[in-house]
């Protein structure tokens, strides 16, 4: 089989942007997808997906910098209009689970502007949202929404365009280094590369557990759910922002995207699940839970038309994986915790400058595979950001 600089394994939303951003480098990239282009079992398809710069460490903040202006370079580089600006506001009830505080210094930090509103204040800008009294809520002017499958494609038309070759239905059985490069195992031989870029998410740890890496990963298997207002104005893209309960069940919504319905879902709510261990069909109690909630919150939002499913591939800490293998700078890792898909333009050309030979900047410190939340089997999981 032919040699390549570096391989790209996993062509979801991260593995595409890496393949984009490689190709555009002028290096020979080649991406190995398992399943078809655009699949379903994974964690990059469906509609939709926030963008934002209200996180909870600066650290975050200043990748949602970056990220915008990636999500603008991938835009005038596609000729694709990818980023629809809503606001959103993120919703803290009394005693929430996530301090406001850590959003606010950190937006603060890197100079966000955003605005501080009581309940009564959110149910008068967008009367479909009816806080309880005592919430607190940050806006965010710039909060808006990235298309999810439809991105994800963009991104690999890209690195095709730019000369990537893309393997569908290949799965990578092994990757085996040695003194010439990495070799990467296939069903239909054996492919011989300088460098990997692991983007395999749910499917990651058995590539790398023979490397004797172990990143103590959960998989859950979550869903999102759509629902038909009976009142859809009130839900339009310029009357209604994506919003976000910070409290420990967290939930997140959007307003109506490109179809007539409003999404809405619980964060890691879904039960645990292996990448081939998992139902993929609706699940009733999360529907249950979920429509319970904004009944209180959006009573508006009407019934429900559908639900889907995806995966969480979740570190202990809920932070990115983004870094080489320590011991093995020529295999680099990337997974997006369940909250990657806003930063895949940034992702993706982080990841290409550390398969070309770049080092990890202090902006990928947190997210080293060596960090004692990855290799501390005593570390206190917590999932709330």
């Amino acid at each position: 089989m032919p040699s390549f600089d570096v391989a790209v394994i996993g062509l979801g939303a991260l593995g595409s942007a890496t393949a984009a951003a490689l190709a555009g480098r002028g290096v020979s990239v080649v991406g190995l997808e398992q399943f078809e282009l655009g699949h379903d079992r994974g964690a990059s398809h469906d509609t939709s997906r926030i963008i934002r710069h209200s996180y909870h460490t600066q650290s975050y903040v200043a990748l949602s910098k970056q990220a915008y202006a990636d999500w603008v370079m991938l835009e005038e580089s596609s000729g694709a209009s990818l980023v629809t600006t809503t606001g959103g506001v993120d919703l803290f009830p009394p005693g929430a689970a996530i301090p406001m505080i850590d959003y606010t210094t950190a937006m603060d930090t890197e100079d966000i502007a955003y605005d501080v509103l009581d309940a009564d204040e959110v149910t008068a800008r967008w009367a479909a949202l009816r806080p309880p009294p005592g919430t607190a809520a940050l806006y965010q002017a710039e909060t808006g929404i990235v298309p999810a499958a439809r991105g994800t494609t963009v991104m690999q038309r890209l690195a095709t365009v730019r000369g990537a070759t893309l393997h569908r239905q290949t799965p990578v059985t092994g990757l085996r280094p040695d003194t010439t490069g990495i070799q990467v195992v296939t069903p239909g031989g054996t492919l011989s590369v300088g460098s990997v870029v692991v983007t395999a998410d749910a499917w990651v740890e058995p590539l790398l557990r023979p490397l004797g890496i172990r990143l103590g990963l959960t998989v859950t298997e979550e869903q999102v759910s759509y629902f038909a207002p009976p009142q859809p104005g009130q839900f339009a893209v310029d009357a209604f922002p994506v919003w976000i309960w910070m409290d420990d069940p967290s939930y997140y919504g959007f307003p109506m995207y490109g179809e007539a319905t409003v999404k809405a879902a619980q964060d890691c709510g879904g039960p645990v699940v292996t990448a081939e261990d998992r139902s993929g069909q609706p699940d009733r109690r999360l529907l249950a839970g979920l429509s319970g909630f904004l009944a209180g919150l959006v009573p508006g939002s009407g019934p429900p038309v559908r639900s889907r499913r995806c995966l969480y591939t979740l570190t202990p800490d809920r932070d990115f994986v983004l870094g080489p293998v320590p011991g093995e700078p020529r295999i680099v890792v990337g997974l997006g915790a369940g909250h990657g898909f806003k930063f895949a333009p940034t992702f993706g050309r982080l990841l290409a400058d550390l398969a070309l030979g770049g080092l990890p900047g202090p902006e990928l410190h947190p997210f080293r595979l060596d960090r004692r939340a990855l290799v501390d089997a005593a570390y206190a999981t917590s999932w709330l950001v």
